[in-house]
């Protein structure tokens, strides 16, 4: 687990991050999300003891980070995949690391399997990697001691629609065994399929957090049909308000009512979906956007 209780950091007159507190629990996957500048990559290298807090704390499996015994033994961590040196191969960049860990030739060689970087890849020196190439360097080294906590920020920077939706299987897996994921992303389309629970962070405070599915059911539903008119008074009829734009309908009520209805009006559905029309894209870009003209109003 990953505890933040009031951490906050100032650098002179400037907050980066402004009391916040939550949890990041074994066996699910955290969203941490925020425009560039929110103050996410500070929490991040507090968290992982590389800042020092200017108040609060943050814990990992009970503990500050600097206290764990071998710590990435517990805790892997990936802030910056470019963070590697240029003239020396992948494969020295992991021996360097697992002798830091006190692990051997098999671990390395197990950890570049897990993120499917070949033996060749493996040899190349990381100059000649793409983003993508290393950014699974990058994890191979954080899943190195075999944690049971991921901290990792924009893991998916560089990878193409295939290595996302290998990373999305492989931060599932590792949940869904006891793993307790944090990660943040710019790829918010992915953090709604992956992400059990969402912390948003604006001007260094949380503007909101909760659970994927509620914070997005709370958006409503966004239907379209072949009989839009037809729909709206049926769903009226059924006690639902209902508003309209020019992409369809929302409705404040869950998507199985809303089929509920459109079935006993007989009514063709084209798009039925839980969170508006762009779901937690559209959230985040409504709440970053009001907290931006609070900060301008402040």
């Amino acid at each position: 687990m990953i505890s933040v209780e009031n951490l906050t950091k100032r650098y002179g007159g400037l907050v980066a991050v402004d009391d916040i507190t939550f949890q990041a629990r074994p066996g699910s996957v955290t969203g941490f999300l925020g425009p560039n500048g929110a103050g996410k990559s500070t929490a991040m290298r507090m968290m992982t003891g590389l800042t020092p807090p200017t108040s609060g704390r943050a814990t990992v499996l009970g503990r500050a980070y600097k206290e764990l015994p071998t710590p990435g033994r517990h805790v892997g961590v990936m802030l910056d995949a470019s963070a590697q040196h240029p003239g020396r191969t992948g494969r020295e960049v992991l021996r360097l690391a697992a002798m830091h860990l006190g692990l051997g030739n098999d671990e390395v060689r197990q950890s570049l399997g897990r993120v499917g970087l070949t033996e060749k890849e493996s040899a190349r020196r990381v100059r000649n990697y793409s983003l993508g190439m290393r950014q699974r360097l990058g994890l191979a080294a954080a899943l190195l001691g075999r944690p049971q906590v991921l901290i990792l920020d924009e893991p998916a920077n560089g990878l193409d629609p295939q290595g996302i939706h290998w990373m999305r299987g492989l931060l599932r897996d590792f949940a869904d065994a006891g793993g307790t994921v944090l990660l943040s992303s710019h790829l918010l389309s992915e953090v709604q399929v992956i992400a059990d629970e969402i912390v948003m962070i604006g001007h260094g405070r949380i503007v909101t957090r909760g659970r994927t599915s509620e914070l997005l059911d709370a958006r409503g539903t966004r239907v379209r049909s072949l009989d839009d008119a037809r729909l709206a008074t049926a769903l009226e009829v059924a006690g639902h308000t209902v508003t309209t734009d020019r992409s369809g309908l929302v409705v404040p009520a869950p998507p199985e009512d809303v089929g509920r209805v459109a079935l006993e009006a007989g009514v063709v559905l084209l798009e039925l979906r839980a969170g508006g029309a762009g779901g937690l894209e559209e959230m985040f870009l409504e709440i970053t956007a009001a907290d931006a003209r609070e900060g301008v109003a402040a």
